[in-house]
């Protein structure tokens, strides 16, 4: 009984909706993790293989067709945020063709995207309202070099001017981060941790040149708070905020909580960090979640379980940074 009344609480906790999200907040900044929006072409410099009809996922194009339905079903559940960083995302094709062949066109969303040294081929993005976000900057932070066997994706950096209906503007520098996985023992946990420190380095060197800005990276970090590259690489060392005046937003979120799932327990490993105090929001309606038979509870929808097609939505949940 008391497992049950302690899945509940968790449960109200994680799932609860978001109807009245919007309110206090003039943008709305979302990241997710997509897992794997491929195209269903083979690239001859990408281990995509996989991805492509005769590969082993059997990546059809009415899969494709599904996954990208999912995606722009998903940003307009979440009111179409004037700001949407991706992970796990192919080239710019598939980003095109889900802000032009799908309703999504209509609330004029465009992109920022650059190839990376991924091996796999996925790289982060950010969508963009074209009314209310001007880009003015755009690169990648190279974050890997020729000593690492397993090259990993670089930051993407997008400085901009964000516009709301009263004609108020703020600038705004938006990084989006895909660190390297746990997999790969030592030497992932070193580059994950050059990772954060080139981050930190990169929002401090922002902030002071652009003090009145917005200064905020998102992303899938694959690392919690309390975790070395976000305690030691950012420099927070188990507090909200660190030397630099960055605040980690997702440090007082509530525990059993989270936006991934692994073996029962979930965690924050999507993550947000700006230089101003904002609101963080979990999406999880129930079409994003299903029954989690083995840990009990719900878990992510995903698209695959190893080579077996669910046809679901992605293994991360969304989560969604709240501008005033």
């Amino acid at each position: 009984m008391k497992r049950a009344f302690i899945a509940i609480v968790i449960g109200f906790l994680l799932f609860s909706g978001t109807a009245n999200a919007q309110e206090g907040c003039r943008w709305t900044l979302a990241f997710w993790n997509v897992e794997n929006f491929f195209d269903t072409w083979r690239d001859s410099v990408k281990e995509d293989a996989v991805f492509t009809p005769n590969g082993d996922n059997s990546w059809t194009p009415r899969r494709y067709l599904i996954k990208k339905n999912h995606i722009f079903k998903v940003i307009t559940a979440m009111q179409s945020p004037a700001l949407v960083g991706l992970a796990e995302v192919e080239n710019a094709y598939v980003l095109r063709d889900l802000c032009n062949n799908t309703p999504l066109r209509k609330v004029g969303y465009d992109f920022v995207h650059f190839e990376s040294p991924d091996k796999r081929g996925i790289d982060c993005a950010l969508l963009y309202r074209k009314e209310q976000f001007e880009v003015l900057e755009s690169r990648p932070i190279v974050v890997s070099d020729s000593l690492h066997v397993q090259p990993t994706r670089d930051i993407l950096l997008v400085g901009g001017i964000l516009k709301d209906a009263n004609h108020s503007a703020e600038t705004c520098f938006v990084l989006v981060n895909h660190w390297p996985s746990k997999r790969g023992g030592a030497e992932a946990d070193q580059l994950r941790m050059k990772v954060a420190q080139r981050l930190l380095y990169t929002m401090d060197s922002l902030q002071r040149r652009h003090p009145q800005a917005l200064v905020v990276a998102v992303g899938d970090f694959n690392a919690t708070s309390d975790e070395e590259p976000i305690s030691k690489g950012m420099q927070f060392h188990g507090k909200a905020t660190n030397h630099a005046g960055f605040h980690d937003l997702m440090a007082k979120q509530p525990k059993g909580t989270g936006s991934y799932k692994y073996q029962g327990v979930w965690s924050w490993i999507d993550h947000a960090i700006a230089n101003k105090q904002l609101h963080v929001d979990l999406f999880a309606p129930d079409y994003l979640l299903v029954d989690d038979e083995k840990y009990m509870g719900k878990k992510p929808f995903r698209t695959y379980t190893g080579m077996v097609y669910l046809g679901g939505y992605s293994d991360h949940l969304p989560i969604l940074v709240r501008i005033p």
